[in-house]
């Protein structure tokens, strides 16, 4: 069965034109850019005008962005790599980070440093005061995600960088959430370190970097050869690298267009989800243009992602599921949201190739499985 793709917050399709520009790469252009010959030296100069793809994209110098291998790797690289070259202090992160941020927090705690959770508000965004607060004792470490990766919420990392950089601390956001669906300034945010992706943005999975303020201090996590400016060593994924500047080249193009669209096709699904009574998680916030965030009261999002998958669309469940024992979304409990609710939560996200007669298809799919399971339920009570 072919599947119609509603889970492009996961990853997304790479764009033929992207595909292109990597397959000489993959071909007979084959060579290592630190290589000296002529297929180095063509190696070398194509690494080097992705980067100057990259760097336009967020409005920074070529020499700040580090090639790494995804958003889990900045992510690492900034937090492990900043915290190396300070006395332990605080690290402050928000309660609806990726993984790949509170994770690698967890172990600064475990290696002396205070882990402080900085609160959100019931609509999904980073509580400013709370940070203020938390600000107040000697904190080296603060991260705030620029767009969460399941409500689509946009946070304040403007001012959350204003209040850090007061307080002395580094900051850093991740952005591969909002890269391609919203502008995205380095410079006006004002921000230590960004985070970004190709994936997300219809290139290849295999690329991401690091975006630095060059007075950073930041101590590689991979040590060898020297490469990405001493930060990342290890040859580099050349056709990944080229893949991810010719993404960002397709980012500039449409994001005005594709924003306008997408947010008009998210209103339509929204409108549905209201006529079958379904919950939209930060709706009262900015979101990225392309996520709708959702429950159904009574029904377990995993169940409904399998049912709908079934029926031929994929989407993504909210929660970390086991058949034993269901979580509830991290971001929702943090936002307030009963965890029975939160149980049921399921993402939409939409992207570049969705029409208006997918999205009708999909309510209609939507609400026979949604009458079918309540019916079932009332069945069984």
């Amino acid at each position: 069965m072919k599947h119609t793709y509603f889970d492009h917050n996961a990853t997304t399709p790479i764009d033929p034109g992207v595909l292109e520009a990597m397959l000489p790469f993959l071909r007979g252009e084959f060579g290592n850019a630190s290589s000296r010959h002529e297929l180095g030296i063509t190696a070398r100069r194509a690494v080097d005008f992705a980067r100057e793809r990259v760097a336009a994209l967020v409005n920074v110098r070529p020499a700040q962005v580090v090639f790494v291998s995804g958003g889990t790797e900045a992510n690492n690289l900034f937090m492990k790599g900043a915290a190396a070259c300070l006395a332990p202090s605080q690290v402050a992160v928000s309660a609806i980070e990726h993984p790949c941020v509170a994770r690698p927090a967890q172990e600064l705690g475990r290696a002396g440093w205070k882990v402080r959770r900085l609160a959100v508000t019931a609509a999904g965004e980073l509580d400013l005061a709370d940070l203020d607060a938390a600000l107040a004792e000697p904190t080296g470490i603060v991260s705030v995600m620029l767009a969460n990766n399941e409500t689509g919420v946009v946070q304040q990392v403007a001012a959350a960088a204003t209040a850090a950089r007061r307080a002395n601390a580094w900051i850093h956001t991740d952005a591969v959430q909002a890269l391609g669906k919203l502008p995205v300034d380095f410079a006006a945010l004002g921000v230590h370190a960004m985070t970004v992706s190709a994936h997300k943005i219809y290139g290849p999975k295999g690329a991401g970097a690091l975006i630095i303020d060059r007075k950073l201090g930041l101590r590689p996590l991979i040590h060898g050869g020297g490469h990405e400016q001493g930060l990342r060593s290890g040859t580099e994924n050349v056709p990944a690298i080229v893949g991810f500047g010719a993404a960002c080249d397709l980012a500039a193009a449409r994001m005005a267009g594709l924003r306008a669209r997408l947010e008009a096709l998210r209103a339509r699904l929204e409108q549905g989800l209201g006529s079958i009574g379904a919950t939209v998680f930060g709706a009262a916030a900015p979101r990225i243009p392309n996520t709708s965030y959702f429950a159904i009261d009574g029904i377990m999002g995993e169940t409904l992602v399998i049912e709908l998958d079934k029926a031929g669309y994929a989407v993504a469940p909210g929660a970390a599921c086991s058949s034993a024992n269901p979580e509830p979304s991290a971001t929702l409990v943090a936002m307030g949201v009963d965890p029975d609710l939160a149980r049921g939560a399921v993402r939409f996200s939409l992207g570049a190739g969705n029409t208006t007669e997918e999205v009708d298809d999909f309510l209609r799919a939507l609400n026979a499985v949604v009458t079918r399971l309540r019916g079932l339920a009332a069945m069984v009570a």
